[in-house]
This record gives structure tokens, C-alpha cells and sequence, in this order.
């Protein structure tokens, strides 16, 4: 059985979550308090950080790796596009994502200018993003895919993070409540992340 290590809060826990439960699989999560549990993180991961995913002899961390490896490990339903090219270009743009919007969240929850700075650059990212789902139901279009898994947790997390978005946002804004009503998505929740939206 697959035992996830994860916070209770932790973004990219949460994505890892989805992922198990969009696949319907038999697992344990084991809830991980940072602050009393460091030497056991950091024995499983040099990085000291969750999530981190075992499988008997199998340690893995990272959240986008996990959820590569539980795709692949077991296909349906697929996360990841089938056709390469198309994989290509989601493994392109979740690297953008990365770099663009995910590299700001260690921030966004301390005070001062600099989480004011990456608030605005959150909201002003995800803002142009937006146009994006005027034309297509999902990131790549009709289907599902890990890319709208890695974004579900961002944005329920917005209020959490002091960032509202404008009206030109409005389309984002309904395909995150379309991530939020999927079942997978609810059944991820912890109770502390529950809390962050009212």
C-alpha cells in the first residue's frame, strides 16, 4: 500500500491527495506535523520538505514526481496526456507554472512588502491567465489533466492568501469552482484546509 507523508496544509501535499483520490486507489496518508517531526522528513527526504510518497522499497518526494509516478503507475484515469507532443506541452507549461506562480507561495503567507509584492504578482499572473478559460473547459482543453490538479489547490487557497482577483478574472474564477465540485477534489480536504475558505 502507498503511504503518503503530508501536511495538513501544505499545497503541495494537497496536490498529491487529488491525485490519489482522482485515482480511487487504496493508500494511507500520514499527516505530518513539521515542526515535531523534522528528523523523520528529513530522513525520508534530504530536503526536509513533504510530501513524500513510500511504496515498499520506493521513496519518493516532490510533489510533481509523485504525481507522475502514481499516473504511470496506475493509468486510469489518465492524468497526464497520452499523445507525446501534447505531454510535452503539459510538462512545459507545469514547469512555467513553477517558476511563474508556484515560486511565490512560500511568501504569500508572511506579512510585509514582499508578500504584498508576490500578492500582486499572483493576482496579475492568474489574471492573464484567465482569457485562457473563455475558450477551453480545462488547461489543455475538454479533458482533466494534472495540470488542473496542480491548480486546484492554489486557488482555493486565494482567499487564504489575501488575493482577490478582478472581474476580467471572472472566467478562472468559475473553472476553479468547477475543480472544487469534483469529487476527488472534496475528498482530498483536510480539515485545516477546509478552513480557508468560508
Amino acid at each position: 500500500m502507498m503511504i503518503l507523508h503530508a501536511g495538513t496544509s501544505c499545497l503541495f501535499s494537497h496536490r498529491c491527495r487529488i491525485v490519489l483520490h482522482e485515482k480511487g486507489m487504496d493508500f494511507e496518508v500520514k499527516h505530518v506535523d513539521r515542526n515535531e517531526q523534522q528528523e523523520e522528513i528529513a530522513t525520508l527526504n534530504p530536503y526536509g520538505r513533504l510530501p513524500i510518497l513510500i511504496e515498499r522499497d520506493l521513496v519518493l518526494y516532490e510533489a510533481n514526481i509523485i504525481n507522475e509516478y502514481i499516473d504511470e503507475r496506475f493509468p486510469h484515469p489518465q492524468l497526464m496526456p497520452a499523445d507525446p507532443v501534447m505531454r510535452a506541452r503539459a510538462r512545459l507549461m507545469l514547469h512555467n507554472l513553477e517558476k511563474d506562480l508556484f515560486s511565490l507561495v512560500p511568501d504569500l503567507e508572511l506579512s510585509g512588502k514582499p508578500a504584498e509584492k508576490n500578492r500582486a504578482l499572483m493576482r496579475d499572473s492568474l489574471t492573464q491567465l484567465a482569457p485562457l478559460f473563455a475558450r477551453n473547459r480545462y488547461m489543455l482543453g475538454d479533458d482533466y489533466t494534472m495540470l488542473d490538479v496542480v491548480m486546484a489547490p492554489l486557488l482555493w487557497r486565494l482567499e487564504h492568501y489575501g488575493i482577490q482577483l478582478p472581474r476580467q478574472a471572472s472566467a478562472l474564477l468559475k473553472y476553479a469552482e468547477m475543480l472544487f465540485a469534483r469529487t476527488a477534489f472534496g475528498e482530498s480536504l483536510t480539515p485545516v484546509e477546509k478552513s480557508m475558505r468560508k
